[in-house]
């Protein structure tokens, strides 16, 4: 069987079951995409490994993890308007980081495509929140398409890269995290490659490209200008369509995911509902809703997060003095989370209870297992850090987390990072908290990438503004928690290796006179070197480095001759101080109130980072296992 790259690549039509990121990568290669651009993020990575499965010298695009997902934005339109079809993506918050100007993007002529990918992540499965990026849609006068499927992942990409490049403007389709992450068997069209013209086209005569204030209303006119034939385009979009099932007294409106978990419960339904089936979902087909509202005596709109639809067919209803019965969300517990088949049958049963039978309760006669927390990897150098860091503060003293792997330290056994916002807000936080304090050190924390992501901008302002906090530079050399992507102090881009950008010269070149730097597994020197730090009187960093152990230990597994180690306890030695579990943490200590320590050989790694947390010496490592 040929291998993934392969098959994205194949000529002649197919059919395979790929989830819906796959997907997307064969309708960019069939759309001509050309320059394609991201910020790692959940639920989006799986996007880049499929990119990344076609040998770089068979790529009919150019693709980069850029800085972040501003910068990542702007290299995909200065690409677009330099002629090329162009893709970024990103995860739902990444937006708030782009933000700057993609709001910006509608005002300009995108002569050569862009299409803008957003994972956004109703339930908030890896995110801080749930936002509804249906805001910045409206905000931006940006079209959405969103697919419930894979396989219209693919055809709606495919669509949304015609439409921009027909009306030169950018448009969003709009993922979430279940259409990511689902598998479907999807019928692939023929791929035709096109000659590359890797002609520059840019020309200031398809702009204006400056939105200084006297091209602004022009621009705007435009992009409303757009929006309207856009509009115009919706009513006949295969996007959106109707399921007939003869109803004329209730309807139900809907897009995604939510529209297969409304398939799904509508099985055991005593009679169907018609359905209208939304994928462009902004500018929304107005006569097509008005259509489907007259011909139902109520209709029920069943949209994640946000109400936004809602708001608009209500008013579109009010405008057009149409009597129908419209119902959209009735409780707080509507706004939240995703629409699973449970939240669409409870939703519909409120709404209509003779609609669905009742459910009889399940109880299971299996055991309730304990609830099992997320934590870090065996041998994660940030345990180690957590470890020894705790010994170094007080009581008192505060700690502000970033996002990361190491934002795991809020739980216990550390309880590290007292505060969190966003990626790269650590240091600024802090230095708002050390304002007025003389009493309580503030010590935030960041990891490697995040520093080049988000993080220069609050050390700078540290630095300038003689912020008294402790930052701890958490480098394990890879963007690990969205699956060890590289980032400028790797060595290595997507594509080849290239100069590491070292994070210990970048803060010297800011300007911090206090840098201090260790492996996180010498942790009772790195406990002193907190202390120091801590006692700096003025802006300081410690970069507390170890790699990841997940991609090392994965790097190792693949060489000839490897041999799995563990570590082992000396029960003879061992006087139950549980140290290595109640304040060290490994997941791979295991303890019953009567009985030994034991060690699960199945999580060990044998990197003996829990080795100098035993005072009774009990803990050495073991012989190879395989």
């Amino acid at each position: 069987m040929k291998k993934l790259g392969d098959r994205l690549l194949l000529r002649e039509p197919f059919s395979e079951i790929v989830m819906g990121n796959t997907a997307l990568v064969r309708a960019m290669v069939e759309s001509g995409t050309r320059v394609v651009t991201s910020y790692p993020g959940s639920p989006t990575p799986e996007i880049a490994d499929a990119l990344g499965s076609i040998p770089r010298e068979k790529r009919p695009f150019y693709f980069e993890f850029s800085t972040n997902e501003k910068v990542a934005t702007e290299v995909a339109y200065g690409a677009a308007i330099n002629g090329h079809l162009s893709t970024v993506f990103f995860k739902s918050v990444g937006l708030n980081v782009a933000a700057d100007t993609f709001v910006q993007l509608n005002l300009m002529n995108i002569i050569g495509g862009m299409v803008v990918v957003l994972g956004d992540d109703p339930g908030a499965n890896s995110s801080q929140n749930e936002q509804d990026n249906l805001h910045y849609a409206h905000l931006s006068y940006t079209p959405v398409l969103e697919p419930a499927t894979p396989a219209e992942v693919y055809t709606f990409y495919k669509e949304a890269a015609k439409l921009s490049k027909l009306k030169k403007m950018p448009i969003i389709l709009r993922l979430t995290t279940h259409v990511c992450h689902a598998k479907e068997k999807v019928d692939f069209e023929a791929f035709r490659p096109q000659p590359f013209d890797k002609q520059p086209r840019f020309d200031p005569k398809n702009g204006p490209y400056i939105p200084i204030a006297a091209e602004v209303f022009p621009m705007k006119q435009r992009a409303l200008k757009r929006l309207e034939e856009v509009a115009a385009y919706a009513e006949d979009s295969p996007a959106n369509r109707i399921i007939d099932n003869g109803n004329q007294k209730r309807g139900i409106i809907t897009m995604g995911f939510p529209f297969l978990s409304t398939m799904d419960v509508l099985e055991e339904a005593k009679e169907k509902p018609d359905i209208l089936k939304l994928g462009m979902v902004y500018p929304a087909p107005k006569k097509m809703i008005l259509k489907f509202l007259k011909s139902h005596r109520e209709v029920k709109i069943l949209e994640e997060l946000d109400d936004l639809m809602e708001k608009e067919i209500k008013a579109l209803a009010y405008d057009e003095q149409v009597s129908t019965g419209i119902i959209g969300k009735t409780g707080l517990e509507d706004w939240i989370g995703e629409y699973t088949p449970t939240t669409v049958f409870k939703l519909l049963k409120k709404t209509w209870p003779d609609l669905l039978p009742d459910k009889k309760e399940v109880v299971s006669s299996r055991p309730q297992l304990p609830g099992r927390p997320p934590q870090l990897c065996p041998g994660c150098g940030h345990r180690s850090a957590f470890y020894a860091i705790k010994k170094a503060l007080g009581d008192g003293d505060i700690t502000v987390a970033d996002i990361g792997c190491h934002t795991l330290g809020f739980l216990p056994p550390y309880k590290l990072g007292q505060a969190l916002m966003c990626m790269g807000a650590s240091t600024a936080i802090g230095s708002g908290l050390s304002l007025f304090n003389e009493s309580r050190k503030v010590v935030a924390f960041m990891g490697d990438s995040t520093f080049f992501h988000g993080g220069l901008p609050g050390i700078i302002n540290a630095v300038f503004n003689r912020h008294n906090i402790t930052l701890i530079l958490m480098d394990n050399g890879t963007t690990a928690m969205t699956g060890h992507q590289d980032h400028p102090a790797s060595g290595r881009n997507f594509n080849q290796s290239t100069d590491k950008v070292p994070l210990g010269q970048v803060l010297e070149g800011l300007g911090v006179k206090h840098i201090y730097e260790i492996d996180t597994y010498q942790q009772s020197k790195l406990t002193g070197i907190i202390e120091h730090a801590m006692d700096d009187k003025e802006f300081s960093v410690v970069i507390a480095k170890h790699p990841c152990m997940l991609k090392l230990t994965r790097q190792q597994q693949r060489k000839p001759g490897y041999r799995r180690r563990s570590i082992e306890i000396d029960q003879k030695k061992c006087r139950r101080i549980n140290e290595c579990v109640e304040k060290f943490g490994c997941p791979a200590f295991q303890t019953k109130p009567e009985g030994p320590m034991e060690i699960t050989k199945d999580l060990c790694i044998g990197d003996g980072s829990c080795i100098q947390t035993c005072s009774a010496n009990a803990i050495a490592r073991s012989k190879s296992l395989s």
